[in-house]
Parts: structure tokens; sequence; C-alpha cells
């Protein structure tokens, strides 16, 4: 059957078509992203603007639309921290039901990291053995941990790239001063959940997922050869924290010309580099690879394997 899943997120509303069956790799055949930053939408008191919640329903609208046109059997809509966190949440969630013309499921943080958990898994395989996973999103960090398909242990915090651009990088280049801030508090919030994380085995593999990661990668990484021809992108926590001082020094426009970074992630890619780097450090993570695999695929596969089930 052909599947789409909508992920409504902090950054964007992206749309996947696949084509899927029971015990089968969903094959993508489509990808439609629409642009959003909601993080520049929020007020004061934590409601989404007017503004912003037209630019979502008109998003999804647009969506559901291209959902039609690729005759999708089912689509799977989702929605995350953005939405979930916001004061005026219930009202946005029914205004989005109401231009998807069906439910929305609004996930947690630790359901996010676990369905991305899942994916990373199902893309590495068993013998990829104890997983620490890292998800960096627009409002949220997710950090999961395990030896089985779903994380023994996972944990979501408020270090999403776009929210801690508006909260602690408000300035285009940022510079110096304002990195160390951010740092200062990703650090602090990041100390109690790696004593969390020390009583899980040290980890054999350390992935990391999203668009910002893989951005990040493409700046500051390097491939490896990989199984049938496909290249891996690894990440090592020192050569990200080299580009730091960089990327807090040059504005946003100057940013896309650098490799890996598109015209929607500069914004917020230092913010993305300094809670990456936080995070491998207070993990004690030298180098991680990266995943193409996060949540869209991880929700696609728990609804294959119900199927199958």
């Amino acid at each position: 059957m052909r599947l789409g899943v909508l992920d409504i997120g902090s950054n964007t509303v992206h749309l996947l078509v696949a084509d899927a069956h029971p015990g089968g790799r969903p094959l993508a055949t489509t990808s439609e992203k629409s642009v959003l930053r909601l993080m520049r939408y929020l007020e004061d008191d934590g409601r989404i603007s007017d503004e912003g919640v037209a630019a979502i329903v008109d998003a999804v609208t647009r969506a559901r639309a291209v959902a039609e046109q690729e005759g999708v059997d089912e689509l799977l809509a989702t929605a995350t921290s953005a939405v979930r966190e916001a004061k005026n949440g219930p009202d946005v969630i029914l205004q989005i039901e109401a231009a998807l013309g069906q439910p929305l499921q609004v996930l947690g943080g630790e359901q996010e990291a676990r369905f991305t958990f899942l994916a990373v898994r199902r893309w590495f395989g068993w013998s990829a053995g104890q997983i620490l996973l890292f998800d960096i999103g627009g409002g949220s960090l997710e950090i999961a941990g395990g030896s089985e398909e779903l994380p023994d242990h996972a944990e979501s915090v408020q270090l999403g790239a776009g929210r801690m651009t508006i909260g602690f990088l408000p300035d285009d280049p940022p510079g110096d001063h304002q990195v160390d801030r951010l740092r200062a508090h990703a650090a602090s919030v990041l100390a109690p959940v790696a004593e969390r994380f020390s009583a899980l085995p040290r980890p054999e593999h350390v992935v990391g997922s999203s668009k910002t990661i893989r951005s990040l990668a493409k700046l500051a990484g390097h491939p490896l050869p990989g199984w049938s021809g496909i290249e891996r992108m690894v990440l090592r926590r020192e050569s990200l924290g080299s580009w730091i001082p960089v990327l807090a020094r040059i504005p946003a426009k100057a940013r896309r010309e650098l490799p890996g970074i598109t015209a929607d992630r500069t914004f917020q890619i230092t913010a993305g580099a300094v809670v990456l780097h936080e995070a491998m450090a207070a993990l004690d993570v030298e180098e991680l690879e990266v995943s193409p695999w996060a949540l869209r695929e991880g929700v696609l596969l728990r609804y294959i394997e119900d199927l199958g089930w």
C-alpha cells in the first residue's frame, strides 16, 4: 500500500510518501516540505501567533493535496514539540485536524525518541549492538539508548536548535559571548540527563539523526565507505567544536555558502552545533554516525509492523 507520513515539526511540515508492505523496506516515492520555523511565531505567553497558525494550516492543506495526488491509501499525521507545548496547542490541533480531515497524533518527547530509535535500529541492524541516539529538532533534543528494537531509556529536553537560537543567540551573527551562554545552559540541562544515561552499558554505536545533524556532518564530518556503495557520514566532536567559532562570527546569509548548510538551516545551525557538541561532551562521545532514517521512517515502520502482526 502507499503510505504517507506528515510530520508537523518545529521547523518544517514534511510529507513523506512511501510504498510499503509488511516485512518489506518502505520505498520513498515523494518528499514534500514547507519550511515554517515555528519558534519565530511563539508569543511571550507561549502561544503560537495567528500568523503562525495560518502558516501551519496552509502547509498542512498543501501537504494533504499532494498526498491525494500521490494516491496515498493512509496518511499518518503527527505533530511534535512546537504544537505539543504551545499554550494554544488544543486549538491549533483542532484547526490542523480540520485541514487534514482526520485526527492528528501528537507525540510526546519520549515517543519521538522511541519512533526514531526504531528507525535507526532497523537501518543499522542488530550488529550495531548498544546504540546511543541523538536527534535535534527545532524545539527539542531527544536522546535514547538501548540494545533492542526500542530504547531502554529515552529522554526529551528543550534544547532544540530553533528554541535555543531565539532564547540565546538573538543577534546575527551571535558572537562568542552568546555562544558561551548557550554552552553553559546546555551543559547544565544535560548534566542530570547524562547521569541517568550512565546507568546504561557503554554504547557500541553512536548515531545522530535529523536534518540539523546531517547538515553539520556535511560541514564538519567525513565520509566512509558503507554497504552496497552507500556512503556513511561520520562526525567527530573535535571537528564539530572547531567549526562553532566560525559559525558564530559569520551572518546567517553567509552560512548558506558553507558545505551542507541549506537556506532553511542558516538561521539555527549555530545553536544546533553548540547543543550537539555539548550533548556529545556530556555523554562522553567522541564521534557519531549519521542515520538517513529518523522519525518519519520510524512512524512508517511501526505502522507496517502493526499491519503485519
